[in-house]
């Protein structure tokens, strides 16, 4: 019988030929549609193949294996994640999740064993949105929430995305037959590195995803005056790259605001802190597990990530910048609150500044529960495990937020070293690989006990 330390080498393996389908040669890049995405899902089919599921590729260009259950008439559940990647990845975000779900059907297959209902691994064609600049084309589509309306976007070479779905193989008038229906779907198991530190800072090979946390993406753009920086006094510019740094600032502070410290993080109304007493009647904190913080505002993160500054020369004072925020909480109800609170204060910022203010939401995605039936099943498996359970929340976000809409949905984080994602410096342990492989099978030899006490059809 092959050992799960077997099992995780294996997937390692795989990993590494996966990322060596590459559109750049000194870095990993595969965006949606390429060549390169093309030989990836071919390399998968085949080892699918040989793990005895049938494949199909569908209307999008997502790549699914299919393991038939002990009746042919059983519900599924699924596994998947995604095989794209971002500009200069590492080798395991996405297609990891997608080999430990392969592994646990060849350790069935090698058994000959079949559970009482059908298991499919989804490898999701889009789920970075590198190249149409829109997350999620893959699971939106197996969801049946694909926007039409983005056929006609266009990448960087001016290929609209309906062209690119052709040359992948698949067929943008047929979309609708992509999606799942819910009735027939048991549900959704995603594994996938954690993408950050929580898990190796606190000892743990794996961790209980609770929720896929909220996030809103909004475009801030402030419009000045642009003029010669030896002519024009101070007191007479209307900088916009100042403004944007005072709210590059305003956003930290608010992230960071605590009630009752001392200091600039504790200073105006800006604070977290307030913000929640304010609103919600009591501050929520949380014990940093690192020294010398006081207690922070548990999960709620905000970032900015891109600044484009017009005209952009040494010599001109800046007329126009944008920056990107990127604001994040598990509870909707406070990342809405945050997300007025900032708008407020970069309208006086502007107003203070005499700048133009464009406050443009570009993406806005409600937090999703983890269903409490497949998470306990999953709790399960881990507490098989030598290793105690440590539950926390996905700061990013997911294909499993997306099938959402269509099944319930459980995932499983992987501890990765440092927390590092969405570089060639990602890297995971062969052992915390093996321990995933090894929850993942038991959690559905736990749905299989589940599905037949409850009837899988």
């Amino acid at each position: 019988m092959t050992t799960y330390a077997d099992s995780a080498r294996l997937v390692m393996e795989r990993c590494d030929i996966l990322g060596g389908y590459s559109e750049e040669p000194d870095r990993l890049t595969r965006r949606y549609g390429t060549e390169e995405m093309r030989r990836a899902n071919a390399a998968v089919a085949e080892w699918m193949r040989e793990a005895g599921m049938e494949t199909r590729q569908d209307a999008i260009g997502n790549l699914i294996g299919r393991y038939e259950g002990s009746s042919p008439d059983a519900k599924t559940f699924l596994l998947g994640s995604h095989l794209d990647t971002v500009r200069d990845a590492g080798k395991y975000d996405g297609p990891l999740g997608v080999m430990v779900a392969l592994a646990c059907v060849e350790r069935l297959h090698a058994r000959g064993e079949r559970l009482p209902c059908a298991l499919e691994i989804y490898a999701f064609a889009d789920e970075e949105g590198l190249r149409y600049h829109t997350a999620y084309l893959g699971s939106s589509a197996t969801a049946g929430s694909f926007d039409l309306a983005l056929l006609a976007r266009e990448d960087a070479d001016g290929i609209p995305l309906a062209d690119a779905i052709r040359a992948f193989g698949g067929d943008p008038d047929r979309l609708a037959e992509s999606a799942r229906r819910r009735d027939e779907l048991l549900g959704y198991a995603e594994i996938h590195i954690e993408q950050g530190p929580v898990l190796e800072e606190r000892g743990y090979p794996v961790g209980l995803v609770s929720a896929i946390q909220g996030q809103s993406r909004i475009a801030v753009t402030f419009t000045g005056e642009a003029g010669h920086a030896g002519t024009v006094p101070m007191w007479m510019r209307r900088d916009a790259l100042c403004a944007a740094a005072e709210m590059v600032l305003a956003a930290e502070t608010l992230a960071k605001g605590t009630v009752g410290a001392k200091g600039p993080n504790a200073a105006g109304s800006l604070t977290l802190g307030s913000l929640f007493v304010a609103e919600f009647g009591a501050p929520i904190t949380g014990n940093p597990p690192f020294g010398g913080h006081p207690p922070y505002i548990e999960n709620f993160l905000a970032t900015v990530g891109q600044l484009t500054v017009e005209p952009g020369a040494s010599n001109v004072i800046p007329g126009r910048v944008t920056l990107s925020l990127d604001v994040r909480h598990p509870d909707d109800k406070v990342r809405v609150k945050a997300c007025q609170n900032l708008e407020r204060r970069a309208r006086e910022i502007a107003g203070r500044r005499g700048l133009r203010l464009d406050w443009r939401v570009a993406q806005e995605t409600a937090t999703v529960a983890c269903s409490k039936r497949l998470t306990k099943l999953l709790r399960q498996a881990i507490e098989s495990q030598p290793a105690l359970v440590h539950t926390l929340p996905s700061g990013a976000g997911h294909d499993a937020a997306i099938m959402s809409q269509i099944a319930e949905i459980a995932m499983l984080f992987v501890r990765c070293e440092r927390g590092i994602s969405h570089s060639p410096a990602e890297a995971v342990a062969p052992e915390d690989v093996a321990t995933a492989v090894e929850v993942t099978e038991r959690f559905l030899a736990l749905l299989a006990k589940d599905v037949a006490k409850r009837g899988a059809r």
